[in-house]
Parts: C-alpha cells; sequence; structure tokens
C-alpha cells in the first residue's frame, strides 16, 4: 500500500478530497490534514486518516512526516501558508516528490516540487471554446482514453527494460519525458523510475497497460476490491458443503490477506451457525441475514460496504442464474468452489479460444496464479484455427517475461474439456462475460469453451470481470 498525504485549507481542497475518495483504488492510503476539519460522506475508514492542524507548525507536521510517504499533495489558498508548509515538509523530507497547486505563478527552483498552475488549467480549458484553434495535449483524439500518461514508480515491472522487448500490440510508447526533457523512444531506449509514459492504443488494452505498469504481482483482489466475500445459503447448502467451503475461504484467505467477510442467509442449525462463527477473527466478519426472503440484490450492497474483491460460491449456487446475474453486475471477480480439496491445486488453466478477453484479464490471471503459487498452463486445441489464440499466446509469452513468472502451452489433438476432465485438480480461469450469465441450456450445441464452462464444475473455476 502506498501512502499519500494531502494537505488542504480551502474549498479547493476539499473538493479535491471529495473527488479522491469517489476515486476507485486500493493501492493507496491517504493521511488528510486540514486546518479545520470538514464533514465527508461514504469515507472509507482502511483507506482515509484525517488530522485536523495548522500545517505551517513544524512540530506538528513533522510527526506526520515520520511516516514514509510516496508523494505530497498540498493546496492551500494562503501563500504565506503555502511557503511555510513546504519549507517544513523539504526540512524534514529532501527528496519526496511535492505537488502544489499554485494560485500565484510562484517560481520554485525544487525539481522534486512539482507546480499545478491554476491559472494556466483554466485558461486552457476556456480556449477549448474558442473557433478555429487547435486542442493542445488535453481532449485530443476520441476522448474516450485512447490516449494516456502514466508515471513508471519504483519497483514497476517495466523499470529497466528495453522498448524493444515489451510487447506493444494495440497500443504504442510514442514518447518519454525525463527530467523535464522529451525523449523520443526506440527500441534500444531503456525505461527509468519516474519516467513519464505517453501511450496511445485502445482504451481496454491502455488501461491493462496502466495496471501492468502501476504494480507488481501480489496484489489482488485489487483493483476490483480489497476483501473476500463467501457466500453461504443454509437453506440450499447441507453441513458438509458448508463445512467444506469454509476450509476453502480459510485457506484462500490466507493467500489474500485481507479481511474475509462470511455471510449467511437463510440461517437454521444452531450449532453449525456456532460452527462459523467459530472462524471470527480480527480479519473476519460473520454477517448473518435474519429476514425471511433474501433477495440476491443483496450481494451489491455488501460488495460496495464491505469493498469486495472476490466472492467465494459453491459450484451449486452458481447455477443459479439470478446470482450469476446480480455478481456479473458488481463487476468483481468469482472463485466458483468445487468438491475437491483447493490445497493440493498445482496449476492454473486457461482454454484458448478466439476470444480475445483472455488477454484483458491476463494481468489479473498471472496475479492470481503467482499468489497461490500454481503453474500457469494454456490449453490449444489444435484443430481450432483462430489466429486470435496465437496472438493470445504471444500475449501471455511476453507477459511472462515482464513479471518473470514462466507459462507453459500444451497443445490437445483431442476435445480439450474431455482431457481436462482426467486431471485430478486444477483451477480453471475464465472471463466474466455475458456468456457465464446465460443458461447452460443455450450453450448445448455450442463448440465455444467459455459457454461449455460448466462441464467442468467439478473444478474449482475463477470468472475475472472484462469490464474494469
Amino acid at each position: 500500500m502506498k501512502k499519500i498525504l494531502i494537505i488542504s485549507d480551502g474549498e479547493v481542497g476539499k473538493h479535491f478530497i471529495e473527488r479522491v475518495i469517489d476515486t476507485y483504488t486500493t493501492e493507496n492510503i491517504y493521511y488528510v490534514i486540514e486546518t479545520k476539519a470538514s464533514n465527508f460522506e461514504d469515507v472509507n475508514p482502511g483507506r482515509f486518516k484525517f488530522y485536523e492542524f495548522d500545517p505551517t507548525s513544524f512540530y506538528k507536521l513533522s510527526n506526520v512526516l515520520k511516516m514514509e510517504f510516496i508523494q505530497v499533495i498540498v493546496c492551500m489558498d494562503n501563500r504565506s501558508d503555502l511557503e511555510i508548509t513546504l519549507k517544513n515538509i523539504r526540512n524534514v523530507k529532501k527528496q519526496i516528490r511535492v505537488i502544489v497547486l499554485d494560485q500565484w505563478d510562484m517560481k520554485l527552483t525544487d525539481p522534486n516540487t512539482v507546480t499545478i498552475n491554476s491559472n494556466e488549467l483554466l485558461a486552457s480549458r476556456l480556449i477549448d471554446y474558442l473557433p478555429n484553434v487547435p486542442v493542445i495535449a488535453q481532449n485530443v483524439g476520441l476522448g474516450e482514453g485512447e490516449i494516456m500518461e502514466v508515471l513508471v514508480p519504483f519497483g514497476s515491472s517495466f523499470v529497466y527494460r528495453h522498448i524493444g522487448v515489451i510487447e506493444q500490440k494495440n497500443w504504442r510508447i510514442v514518447a518519454i519525458y525525463r527530467n523535464r526533457q522529451l525523449i523520443m523512444p526506440s527500441r534500444r531506449r531503456m525505461i527509468q523510475p519516474n519516467d513519464l509514459l505517453v501511450m496511445v492504443g485502445q482504451p481496454p488494452v491502455l488501461q491493462s497497460v496502466y495496471r501492468a505498469i502501476k504494480r507488481e504481482l501480489g496484489q489482488f483482489p485489487a483493483p476490483f476490491g480489497s476483501n473476500i466475500y463467501l457466500y453461504i445459503d443454509m437453506a440450499r447448502q447441507g453441513k458438509e458443503e458448508i463445512e467444506r467451503c469454509l476450509e476453502h475461504a480459510s485457506f484462500i484467505h490466507g493467500k489474500f490477506p485481507n479481511q474475509l467477510v462470511i455471510k449467511v442467509i437463510n440461517p437454521g442449525d444452531i450449532d453449525l451457525l456456532r460452527h462459523i462463527k467459530s472462524y471470527r477473527e480480527s480479519d473476519t466478519i460473520i454477517d448473518i441475514c435474519y429476514a425471511l426472503k433474501p433477495k440476491t440484490s443483496m450481494i451489491l450492497s455488501d460488495i460496495k460496504k464491505y469493498h469486495i474483491g472476490l466472492v467465494l460460491v459453491t459450484s451449486g449456487l452458481f447455477e443459479d442464474q439470478e446470482l450469476r446475474r446480480t455478481i456479473y453486475d458488481g463487476n468483481v471477480p468469482v472463485l466458483k468452489l468445487a468438491k475437491r480439496p483447493f490445497s493440493n491445486i498445482k496449476d492454473a488453466v486457461l482454454l484458448l479460444s478466439g476470444n480475445r478477453d483472455l488477454e484483458k484479464v491476463s494481468t489479473t490471471v498471472f496475479d492470481v496464479s503467482s499468489q497461490l503459487g500454481l503453474n500457469l498452463e494454456l490449453i490449444k486445441y489444435t484443430h481450432d484455427h483462430y489466429e486470435s489464440a496465437d496472438e493470445t499466446i504471444e500475449h501471455y509469452n511476453n507477459l511472462s517475461t515482464i513479471f518473470s513468472k514462466s507459462n507453459k502451452v500444451i497443445e490437445m489433438d483431442h476435445n480439450p474439456i474431455r482431457e481436462l476432465q482426467k486431471k485430478e485438480n486444477f483451477l480453471q480461469c475464465l472471463p466474466f462475460s455475458e456468456k457465464i450469465v446465460e443458461r447452460p441450456l443455450l450453450s448445448m450445441f455450442s463448440t465455444d469453451s467459455e459457454t461449455l464452462y460448466h462441464r467442468l464444475d467439478s473444478y474449482h473455476q475463477i470468472f475475472i470481470p472484462v469490464r474494469i
């Protein structure tokens, strides 16, 4: 988790904090200093820590700066207070990156301080409305995210790599800014920490690239959320099945060390409830719903309430189309639990097809397999002649180099689903698309391996959303 310090004392700063609260990210913790405390709605206490004091006080500010922040953002309405605050920061942290809202055309020479000139921003926005004047940098193109810039952090998998060895399919690095200088990219150019990359490409692809640049492996269930959600229906699940999925959830929780939320509906067996409550620990929440006819829509409110990033359900519950639709609308991954033991899984498997969604979920697939300690296998049916399947293999091979995690391509001459049914255990990874929500009966005559996911119901399966 990256710590960011925000110092604010005016209306602009207050609006900025509100925007940050609404921003969906799980990788940052924000420490907010205000001269006068404000009331903010829907604040996640796990991501925001608030202080109320005057940042011009060196003693108070230095105590906060004892923590390791990667960045400080200063948004103040009084110039003299801003200058004293900057001086206090530099007396403690010489090299930290500081972003300053400049409302007075200040001339700051510190190379580690970035000024955002509010007058220039307003003028730039207004000039967009003048006729026959070209738009510079802002709103270029379709304005749908096909042009993106990203700062490469220390520890990124892109650091110290030559541009020529980075796969750039459907996107390109078109410019590099280093030490306020424009550098034109070439195959032999090496990316360094704090480089600002300007990229052009298809918006979904750029989003995937952005996540790959900004984080190392080991962040799942980010960027979908932070916590794990186990859904139990005591009216539809027997005691043995519930005990088994509790064991699975406990093991998975150990691999993804965030909070585990156990949701129980239709409670009936008192002894079984006591057994479920025995799993309550400091990082585990037991939420029991006593409503007579609970609706699956409550899952959506729970996803928001608990900041859920991974939902666990059994294969029997996942057969309910209404439940599948609800989780799909929640836009979070779902891990469908089977009867087989989870702890002895060694392989994560992807069945290749003509669907390019496998590329969209690739970063998450590598992250999941890495955290669970699984080998990654790509299964290709030799009688399918999808050009996109070969491109998907190339994409995963490039990512395996970036993430330093190997993957294996296995070609099968026979029906791959029947061949996989002979394996003892594995985790199948699939894109969570509309095809999964449809009724399995509609896929009776389909040859699409994704719509036939139910043929491998006896194995654990993870469905990863393609809409992020």
